[in-house]
C-alpha cells in the first residue's frame, strides 16, 4: 500500500551500548524529529501493528514522518533511546504534535475517542505550553521549572472553603494547613517541655507560665502569609500566569476557569499537570460537618480549642493531639483500630505509649456515631456518642472541640477528568500513572498526593514536579525515585523512618524467598542453612533438612533486626525516662546485611533520619554503620554501636552515657 509518509534515516554507527556522547547526540536527533514533525512514527517495516497505524494515518490523509528501525544502521540504539524517552520498548511508537500517543492500541483508542483528531487539528495554536491545576508545592515546582525552561505556563489554584468556612492562599496544604504550621505548633509544645526541664538546669522563675493560643496562631499565620506572598512573587518573576480560579476540563486540551465571583474564562494548553492534592475526610454522621473541625481549620482557629477529642489514628491525628496536649489542653484520641497504619507497628505503639504517659487519653476500639451541639461559643460544648467496634457498648463524652483526622480524599472528582477520559480509581479518587507520571490520556500528567500507590509527602511531590517538567521540556530522562523516602511523624517524641517497616520487610522477603525455596533442591537448601548458621551461632542446622520446615521460618531468617533503647544526654539531668527512646534497623542477611529499614523514636528524629536516608540511598550496610565513628554525645551515634539483635532476646536497656 502506498503511504504518504516520508522515510527518515539515522546513520550513527555503534553498538546498543553507545558511548555517552554518541548516545546524547542520538537522543537530541530523536527529539528533533519529534519536535519538528506533526506526526512522527517510529516503526518496523515487517511489524503488522506498525502497518495498521500507518494505514490509519493514510486513510485520514495525514502525512507522517516514518523511521523504520529495521532499515537503519543503528535501529537497536534508536529503540533503546526511545525507550528511555517514552518508557515504551515496542513499536510502533507514535507522536502527534509533540505529544506521545503510545503504540498501536493507544493510537486507535485515541482515534475512537476523538483525541487523535483533536491533536491533529490543534497543531501549535494553544494558549499555553503547560497548564498546572493546583498551586501546592508539587504544582508550583513543576510550573516554575517549566517556565525556567522557556515554556509558557499557567497555574490555576482555588481553595474550596472547608465546611467551617476556612480557606487560604497560594502554596497548598503543606504551607497553609499542613507541614509548616504543624511543625511550628509542635515547636510550641517542645518549648513547654523545655520550660519544665529548665528548672533542673538551674533556671528559676516565679511568675506563672501559661500559653496564649491567640499569640501563637497570629504569629504562625503571619509567617504563612509571607510564604503565600513569596510564592506569588516567584511565579511573577518567572513569568508564570497565576489565576485564582477553579479549573475544570470542558474538552480535550481546554479548561474552564471559574473565579470566586463566578466569572468564567477558557484556556488551552498542549500539556496539563494535575496537582490538586487532597482534603480531609468526614465521617458522614450526624453533626460532623456542622460542628467538627479538621486540620484545615485548626491552625488558624481564632480561639483556644479547649478540651478536645481527636478522632482518628493517622499521623495527622497523633501530631495534632500531641501539640494540643503539649500546650496544656485536655486531649483524648478515639481510635478505631491501630495507630499509624502503614508505619512500623512496634514504633507506632511506642509513640502511643509515650503520649499516654504524658497525659493524652486514648479511647480504643470506638467509632463516633453522632456529634450534638450542647452550647454555642468559642469554643462551645459538643456531645459525642460513640460505639464499640467489638460489641454493643456505647459511650458518651462532652468536649469543647472535636477534630476529625480520619484520612483524606483526592480532589479529582469535580475537575472534568471524565470529560477527557482520564481514568481514576473510583473508590479512592486516585489517578493511576506510569513511571513518568503520565495518565492514560497522553497529554495529561499528575503528581503529588493524588497518585495511586505513591507516597503522600510534600518533598516527593516537589521532586516529581521538577523532574516531570525537565522530562517534558528539557530533554532529561531522570524519573522520580519513590524508594527509600524518609519521613518523620512529629509527635511529642518524634518518630523518623526510612525504608521498610518490620512487618513489610518480613512480608516482602518471605514472598521473595518462597520462589527461591520452591526452585531450590535439597542441596541448595542445605547450603543456605549452613550459610545462615555461619552468620548466627544461635541457629542450629537441622539433622534432617526439611524444606517445608525451613519455609515456615525463612521470613525471619532472611532478616536481622538490631535494636536498642537509649537515653539522650539532655534527658538525664532533667530526670526524664531512660527507657523510652528507641532505635532499630532491619538488615537483609542475603544482601551483605544491607539496611532496608531505619527507625528512630527520639528527640530531633527528623534531623537524624535525613542523614541516614542519604546513606541508605548509597547502599548502607551494617558493616558501614559499624565502621562509622559516632559523634558523642548525640542521639544519632546510637546507630554506630548497635550490637543486639531482636532474635537474641538480650536486654536492650540503657547501661550508661
Amino acid at each position: 500500500m502506498s503511504l504518504p509518509g516520508r522515510r527518515a534515516r539515522l546513520s550513527s554507527p555503534g553498538t546498543s551500548r553507545q558511548p555517552s556522547e554518541a548516545r546524547e547526540k542520538l537522543r537530541r536527533r530523536l527529539l528533533g524529529l519529534i519536535e519538528g514533525n506533526r506526526v512522527m512514527v517510529f516503526s518496523k517495516s515487517y511489524c503488522p501493528h506498525s502497518t495498521r497505524v500507518k494505514e490509519l494515518f493514510s486513510s485520514l490523509g495525514v502525512e507522517c514522518k516514518i523511521l523504520e528501525l529495521d532499515q537503519v544502521d543503528d535501529g537497536a540504539n534508536v529503540q533503546e533511546v526511545l525507550s528511555e524517552i517514552t518508557n515504551q520498548k515496542t513499536v510502533p511508537n507514535i507522536f502527534v504534535n509533540k505529544v506521545h500517543i503510545g503504540g498501536c492500541d493507544q493510537t486507535f483508542q485515541a482515534h475512537q475517542s476523538g483525541l487523535l483528531q483533536k491533536l491533529l487539528q490543534e497543531n501549535s495554536a494553544y494558549d499555553y505550553d503547560l497548564i498546572v491545576i493546583g498551586g501546592g508545592s508539587g504544582g508550583l515546582a513543576c510550573a516554575q521549572e517549566a517556565a525556567v525552561l522557556g515554556k509558557k505556563v499557567m497555574v490555576l489554584d482555588f481553595v474550596v472553603p472547608s465546611p467551617q468556612g476556612t480557606s487560604w492562599g497560594l502554596g497548598g496544604t503543606c504551607v497553609n494547613v499542613g507541614c509548616i504550621p504543624k511543625k511550628l505548633m509542635h515547636q510550641a509544645a517542645l518549648l513547654g517541655q523545655a520550660l519544665s526541664d529548665s528548672r533542673k538546669f538551674g533556671w528559676e522563675y516565679s511568675q506563672q507560665v501559661k500559653h496564649n493560643w491567640k499569640t501563637m496562631t497570629e504569629a504562625i499565620q503571619n509567617h504563612i502569609g509571607s510564604l503565600n506572598w513569596s510564592y506569588r512573587l516567584s511565579l511573577r518573576e518567572k513569568a508564570v500566569t497565576y489565576v485564582n480560579s477553579y479549573g475544570e476540563f470542558v474538552e480535550h486540551h481546554k479548561i474552564k476557569a471559574t473565579n470566586r465571583k463566578g466569572q468564567e474564562t477558557y484556556h488551552t494548553a498542549a500539556k496539563f499537570v494535575i496537582a490538586t492534592g487532597e482534603r480531609p475526610r468526614y465521617l458522614g454522621i450526624q453533626g460532623d460537618k456542622e460542628y467538627c473541625i479538621t486540620s484545615d481549620d485548626l491552625f488558624s482557629l481564632p480561639y483556644c480549642p479547649g478540651k478536645t477529642l481527636v478522632i482518628g489514628a493517622s499521623y495527622v491525628a497523633l501530631e495534632c493531639a500531641g501539640f494540643l496536649a503539649g500546650v496544656g489542653l485536655d486531649v483524648t484520641i478515639m481510635v478505631r483500630s491501630i495507630l499509624l497504619r502503614g508505619f512500623d507497628q512496634e514504633m507506632a505503639e511506642k509513640v502511643g505509649s509515650y503520649m499516654e504517659q504524658h497525659g493524652v487519653k486514648f479511647l480504643r476500639k470506638f467509632i463516633p456515631v453522632m456529634v450534638q451541639q450542647l452550647e454555642k461559643g468559642s469554643p462551645g460544648k459538643l456531645k459525642v456518642v460513640a460505639k464499640s467496634t467489638e460489641g454493643p457498648e456505647t459511650i458518651e463524652g462532652v468536649y469543647n472541640t472535636v477534630l476529625l483526622a480520619i484520612g483524606r480524599d483526592s480532589s479529582t472528582r469535580k475537575i472534568g477528568l471524565e470529560t477527557i477520559g482520564v481514568k481514576i480509581n473510583e473508590k479512592s479518587g486516585k489517578i493511576p500513572v506510569n513511571d513518568v507520571e503520565q495518565t492514560n490520556v497522553p497529554y495529561v500528567y499528575a503528581i503529588g498526593d493524588i497518585l495511586e500507590d505513591k507516597l503522600e509527602l510534600t518533598p516527593v511531590a516537589i521532586q516529581a514536579g521538577k523532574l516531570l517538567a525537565r522530562r517534558l521540556f528539557g530533554g532529561c530522562l531522570e524519573k522520580c525515585d519513590y524508594i527509600n523516602v524518609p519521613t518523620t511523624v512529629f509527635t511529642p517524641l518524634e518518630y523518623g523512618c526510612c525504608g521498610l517497616s518490620e512487618e513489610k520487610a518480613i512480608e516482602v522477603y518471605k514472598k521473595e524467598n518462597l520462589e527461591v525455596w520452591s526452585l531450590a533442591g535439597n542441596q541448595a537448601v542445605d547450603e543456605l542453612i549452613q550459610q545462615l548458621c555461619s552468620w548466627d551461632s544461635r541457629v542450629a542446622a537441622p539433622a534432617a533438612l526439611a524444606p517445608d520446615a525451613c519455609a515456615r521460618s525463612r521470613g525471619i531468617q532472611l532478616l536481622r533486626v538490631y535494636h536498642t533503647l537509649f537515653w539522650p544526654l539532655e534527658w538525664t539531668v532533667a530526670g526524664r525516662d531512660n527507657s523510652t527512646c528507641y532505635a532499630k534497623i532491619i538488615c537483609n542477611k542475603f544482601d551483605n546485611n544491607r539496611v532496608i529499614g531505619f527507625h528512630l523514636l527520639g528527640p530531633n528524629a527528623g534531623e537524624v533520619t535525613q542523614g541516614f536516608a542519604a546513606a541508605m540511598k548509597c547502599g548502607l550496610t551494617k558493616q558501614l554503620l559499624d565502621d562509622t565513628i559516632g559523634i558523642h554525645p548525640t542521639c544519632g551515634e546510637v546507630f554506630t554501636t548497635l550490637e543486639i539483635t531482636k532474635s537474641s532476646g538480650l536486654d536492650i536497656s540503657q547501661k550508661g552515657c
